[in-house]
């Protein structure tokens, strides 16, 4: 297909704007990072987002950038992509993030931002411009990283009860909250790891598609400092309104129930940002709640309020596929 070529004032907007996805991503996804350590009392929200920004930043010290590459060139073929696609798939991504921060629904910022490529390229190219082993791959993620995230909770909440059935409530709940500054970190950096790579991806491919990279795909480094600071800044504004349900909404949580949710959280990023799955840091974050709620009894998780959040998951990739579209033919008639 013919390369669009657009202008270099045309090629930062479009930059700006994916660095404005990946602030909103942190802002609207904070609530992941702190939900639990806010809701146990161990810090409080102000100080919250600032320990959880900062291990968002620094998360690219530690990972691989896989999650970049599977964005970049895993959901659309290469070729395919252009400033029209890549405007297109940010607007639906920014838009129903937007959308559901608004109404307080932890939805994810990932599966919202591959439907915004699905839909643009979609419209572009019809279905031989998708990827489909990506589009698999993401789709396991939906299922595996809650389920992973559940699972996990509820060994480490077995396990730990057991370690601390002779020791008195009062020191169970001081050593927690201790260890908790610990998952809130790890679950931080699993964040940034995992998240902000999604936009390191689409800046990317796209001074891949104007020919700013040369033959051959890669992320500069200054792409990933950008990313990362751009997700900081927006987890330190944090998100109150997803706070609220995901900290006591789907289930009470004391500080041990809360280090092993953050705990479970976070070792499932790591493992899906190591294999390059582009996972829902809120789905996982969500499913390891659940969990440790589950653990106590199943009464203890409002079953009400989590499928609800389950309708949310399902619509994101449509409804920001069709925004994406939307937002693709109006560039191409405006700009075209």
């Amino acid at each position: 297909m013919d390369a669009v070529i657009i202008s270099l004032p045309l090629l930062v907007g479009l930059i700006g704007i994916a660095l404005l996805f990946d602030f909103l991503n942190g802002l609207h996804d904070a609530a992941n990072s702190i939900a639990t350590i806010v809701s146990t009392r161990v810090l409080s929200p102000s100080y919250a987002v600032v320990w959880a920004a900062f291990f968002n930043f620094i998360a690219f010290l530690f990972f691989g950038l896989h999650v970049a590459q599977t964005i970049g060139k895993g959901i659309v073929e290469a070729n395919v992509i252009d400033p029209f696609v890549i405007f297109g798939a940010l607007m639906g991504a920014i838009i129903w993030n937007v959308i559901t921060w608004l109404g307080g629904i932890p939805s994810s910022s990932s599966h919202a931002l591959v439907g915004g490529l699905v839909g643009a390229g979609l419209t572009k190219a019809g279905s031989a411009s998708i990827v489909w082993s990506g589009i698999l791959k993401t789709a396991s993620g939906i299922v595996l990283s809650p389920a992973t995230g559940f699972v996990i909770a509820i060994i480490l909440v077995v396990i730990v009860s057991w370690s601390v059935m002779r020791v008195s409530p009062y020191l169970v709940d001081r050593y927690f909250r201790l260890f908790q500054f610990v998952s809130a970190a790890l679950y931080s950096m699993g964040h940034g790891a995992n998240d902000a790579q999604k936009t390191m991806g689409i800046i990317a491919v796209l001074l891949f598609s104007q020919g700013y990279l040369g033959g051959e795909f890669h992320v500069p480094f200054w792409v990933v400092l950008s990313a990362q600071a751009a997700m900081g800044l927006g987890t330190l504004f944090g998100g109150w309104r997803i706070v609220k349900t995901m900290g006591s909404k789907i289930t009470r949580l004391t500080p041990m129930q809360g280090f092993c949710a953050e705990t479970g959280g976070a070792i499932t990023l790591f493992m899906a940002t190591n294999l390059g799955v582009p996972v829902s840091t809120t789905h996982t974050i969500t499913g390891a709640i659940i969990g440790v709620g589950a653990a106590r009894r199943v009464s203890a998780v409002r079953w009400g309020v989590a499928r609800g959040i389950l309708v949310a998951w399902i619509i994101t990739i449509p409804a920001s596929a069709l925004i994406s579209a939307i937002f693709y033919k109006l560039a191409t008639l405006l700009l075209a």
